[in-house]
C-alpha cells in the first residue's frame, strides 16, 4: 500500500512537470491576414492624357453570407501597356489597416499571380523579394486585342518560388496557402 501511495505521488510530480508550459521559450506566430478589400489599379498614357482604371473587390462580412462587391471603373484599351499595382486592405480595422506594406514586408513569404485568357494580354513582374523572385504588388500588362474576360488575381502565403514555371507567374507548382483571390470581369476596346 505505501509503494502504491509513492507511486501515485511520483507519477503526478511527473505528470505535472511535463504538462508545465515555460513561456520563455515561445515562439510568436505570425497570425494571418484579415484582407477584405483588393485593389488593383492600372495606369497607361495615352497621348497626353494619363488613364487609369481602377478594379476593386471588397467583401466588407469577410466569410459572411454576401459575396465580394466587385467594381471595374472602366474599360481597358487594346495593345496598350498599363503599369499595374495591387493594394490589399482591412477595412473592418478601425483605422483601415493597408495589408500591402506587410505583404511587401514579407515579400521572400508572397507572391501574387496573375490568370487570365492570353487574348486578354500578357503580365510581367515589376517587383522582387530580397532572393531576387518576383512578388507581383507591381506588374506590367499588355492587353491584346480588343475582347473581355475575366482576370483573377491571387495572392498566396508561402509559395514555392523556386518550383517550376512559379517565378514567370504560373500558379499550377506553387503551394502555398490562398490569402486573397479575386475576380475581376474585364473588358479591353
Amino acid at each position: 500500500m505505501k509503494n502504491l501511495k509513492t507511486l501515485g505521488l511520483v507519477l503526478f510530480g511527473i505528470t505535472t512537470f511535463i504538462s508545465c508550459n515555460n513561456d520563455d521559450n515561445s515562439t510568436s506566430v505570425n497570425e494571418e491576414e484579415v484582407i477584405t478589400t483588393v485593389t488593383t489599379t492600372l495606369r497607361t498614357a495615352v497621348g497626353a492624357n494619363v488613364e487609369t482604371a481602377i478594379l476593386t473587390s471588397r467583401d466588407l462580412d469577410g466569410e459572411g453570407p454576401n459575396a465580394p462587391v466587385i467594381t471595374v471603373s472602366g474599360n481597358l484599351k487594346a495593345n496598350t501597356s498599363y503599369s499595374g499595382e495591387v493594394a490589399f486592405f482591412n477595412e473592418i480595422a478601425n483605422p483601415v489597416s493597408d495589408i500591402t506594406l506587410e505583404v511587401l514586408e514579407e515579400g521572400i513569404e508572397h507572391q501574387l499571380f496573375f490568370q487570365a485568357p492570353a487574348a486578354l494580354g500578357t503580365f510581367t513582374y515589376a517587383d522582387a523579394d530580397a532572393n531576387g523572385k518576383p512578388i507581383g504588388l507591381a506588374f506590367t500588362l499588355v492587353t491584346g486585342n480588343a475582347t473581355s474576360g475575366n482576370l483573377l488575381v491571387t495572392l498566396r502565403h508561402e509559395p514555392n518560388k523556386s518550383a517550376a514555371g512559379v517565378a514567370n507567374g504560373d500558379i499550377t507548382n506553387a503551394a502555398g496557402a490562398t490569402d486573397a483571390e479575386v475576380s475581376y470581369p474585364i473588358v479591353i476596346e
